[in-house]
């Protein structure tokens, strides 16, 4: 398992037990070619993170959008949780790098597609919060979509 030090330098969040960060990047197919039972893949974690994503922007455009009526904010927020957009996200932050994939997911393209690097990037914010709490997850989701929330 590679070290995610310079991981947490780019997510500029310093994680108290980086086993988790390395946990949100496991993909199952790893698991499934390399089984360890110390080792879960990033599943639970990624559950977490869409919960996170869900609440925090919705809250986030409920604030920055005060005339917007229920259709146009879901609109909005679907724009901005979409696999496309967690997955170009992801790939901004070189998340492709650090996925523990089999080797045929990766043979596959798995490291490039949006819907892997998006599920990664919800379990990465699903780690946060597991490690630093919700405060700490609100303003991570808030710094890496700050370019997409520009774009509305």
């Amino acid at each position: 398992m590679s070290d995610v030090t310079a991981l947490q330098d780019i997510l500029c969040v310093s994680f108290g037990d980086s086993s988790i960060l390395q946990q949100s990047l496991i993909h199952r197919s790893y698991l499934n070619e390399n089984p360890d039972p110390t080792l879960a893949s990033n599943e639970r974690l990624e559950y977490l993170g869409d919960a996170v994503f869900g609440l925090v922007v919705a809250e986030e455009l409920y604030r920055c959008f005060p005339e917007s009526s229920e259709g146009e904010l879901t609109n909005l927020r679907s724009a901005l949780v979409r696999g496309e957009t967690l997955g170009r996200v992801a790939l901004a932050l070189h998340l492709d790098e650090y996925l523990y994939l089999g080797r045929g997911e990766d043979e596959s393209g798995g490291r490039h597609r949006s819907r892997t690097l998006g599920c990664a990037l919800e379990a990465v914010v699903g780690a946060v919060l597991v490690d630093q709490g919700f405060n700490e997850a609100r303003r991570f989701v808030l710094k890496i979509l700050e370019s997409e929330f520009k774009r509305l």
